[in-house]
């Protein structure tokens, strides 16, 4: 799989709001600035990360999938930070902390397969070449 400064970016940034909510859940306390802070800061990543994805198709940029399939991705994760954040403030608890937790890990993994989706399968389309993918290869 190819993948590029943008997902590092997003690795960095979700697992950073993972790890803190996580920790702040572990500790039993509700929901606070600091984990609703990191929420934020995943959904600012993404906002970026659509104004990028724009520049690029604009520019001349190529989606080797789907074009339909990367946007729809990118438009389910920029909805999940305010719906985590919507649940966090809704149910106080620290049971939300782990909602919130889940957005940044959620949001990691759709990053990977947006970038799957921008390049193209580099192994499959490897194997397709040789004729591995088909059992032909030798």
């Amino acid at each position: 799989m190819t993948v590029d400064g943008w997902f590092y970016a997003g690795l960095v940034v979700g697992g950073i709001s993972t790890l803190t909510c996580v920790a702040v859940a572990v500790l039993k306390k509700a929901p606070n600035d600091i984990t609703l802070l990191s929420v934020a800061a995943v959904e600012l990543f993404l906002i970026v990360y659509l104004i990028g994805s724009i520049v690029r198709t604009a520019t001349g940029g190529h989606i080797a999938g789907e074009p339909w399939e990367f946007w729809g991705y990118l438009a389910t994760a920029l909805c999940l930070p305010i719906a985590g954040f919507y649940w966090a403030i809704l149910e106080r608890s620290f049971w939300s902390n782990y909602v919130l937790a889940a957005v940044g890990v959620t949001v990691v993994v759709m990053m990977a397969r947006m970038a799957q989706i921008w390049y193209g399968p580099a192994t499959a389309a490897l194997a397709g070449i040789t004729g591995t993918a088909t059992g032909t290869g030798q």
